[in-house]
């Protein structure tokens, strides 16, 4: 690295919307200040920005203060914009046009967490790949369905990039840092941040199927990831068990030895979930979550979700809003009472 660079360091921007995950900002924003420390020169440095330059609170309850408003014009070369719970709230229009500001004078633009969803009302991922938190894609798929959403860790397209939030955002600045200066300091960073490996973007964002689900089995594997694959059109069970290549009674012997319940139980919860994520993170009719998640029929799809979480699909996404914004997530108590 030349005194020059030295000189001149990347200059990174960061927009911080309310109730921003601090977890995720601070796994962006310390691979930065790792690479200026082992490599003994300042190849980078960040600044905040806020919509209107005051310090903004996170979904933990704690404030940052930011270095300056977006009526400043910053002199970066990367904004990356920080959001979490309803993003769709603080897009407000003046935080858009100067997102598509940055993006006319050639600056690249990424996001963590929700932060893809800001980007995409901006109109600014058209064309480009991206991803965002597993417990988001589903909603964020269905209001953007002409960006190619992915669950990957993290997504570098051009000037476009995101990552799914918490500590993928290390992985993800790991691997810019390494195409910027190599892999050797990329490699640094991770020990620094007791980082076990530097993550890939295929790598999953969830623990694996069969972890997740206390099997090993490769069948039931290969079931579980159809099911999830397969949620707006479910498979028959005889679909599912063609794709492990058993018979249905096989099948079914499968799922209870190891999950303790039968295909399609298993196949209804997972769609109810999807139901639940949509109806509380898109303003989609109860109609519209029903048919995304596969149930045809109004009548049966409340009488499921009812008898799954203890209210009507319309009354929980009440309450499921209430909820999360008092505390930023479902607590534990209403959880427990719904589930």
């Amino acid at each position: 690295m030349s005194r020059c660079a030295e000189e001149h360091p990347e200059h990174i921007g960061f927009l911080l919307l309310p109730q921003f995950s601090m977890l995720s900002f601070f796994s962006a924003v310390e691979p930065l200040r790792i690479a200026n420390r082992l490599s003994h020169r300042r190849l980078y440095s960040w600044h905040v920005y806020s919509r209107d330059g005051e310090p903004v609170a996170a979904s933990n309850g704690m404030t940052l203060v930011a270095d300056a408003s977006i009526a400043a014009l910053p002199n970066v070369s990367t904004m990356i914009v920080c959001a979490s719970f309803y993003p769709e709230r603080h897009a407000e229009p003046a935080v858009l046009a100067w997102l598509r500001r940055l993006a006319r004078r050639g600056i690249a633009l990424g996001a963590v967490e929700t932060g893809a969803y800001t980007l995409a009302q901006a109109g600014l991922l058209d064309g480009h790949r991206a991803t965002l938190h597993w417990e988001n894609l589903p909603a964020f798929a269905e209001q953007f369905p002409h960006i190619e959403a992915t669950e990957e860790l993290f997504e570098i397209d051009g000037k476009r990039f995101s990552c799914s939030g918490g500590t993928a955002a290390i992985d993800m600045m790991l691997h810019l840092i390494s195409g910027r200066h190599g892999r050797d300091l990329a490699v640094g960073i991770s020990e620094q941040m007791l980082h076990s490996r530097m993550r890939n973007p295929h790598d999953h964002q969830r623990i694996v199927l069969d972890l997740r689900a206390g099997a090993g089995n490769p069948k039931l594997r290969r079931v579980l990831e159809a099911m999830e694959h397969h949620v707006e059109e479910p498979l028959s069970c005889e679909d599912l068990a063609s794709v492990a290549g058993l018979s249905r009674r096989q099948l079914e012997r499968l799922f209870r030895a190891h999950l303790g319940t039968t295909p399609i139980g298993h196949y209804l919860k997972l769609r109810l979930r999807r139901a639940r994520h949509l109806l509380e993170q898109t303003e989609m009719s109860v109609f519209g979550v029903a048919l995304a998640c596969g149930f045809t029929s109004a009548p049966y799809f409340s009488r499921a979700y009812r008898t799954h979480f203890g209210r009507s699909p319309r009354a929980d996404r009440t309450a499921l809003r209430r909820s999360r914004d008092r505390t930023g997530r479902l607590d534990g108590e209403a959880a427990q009472r719904v589930q």
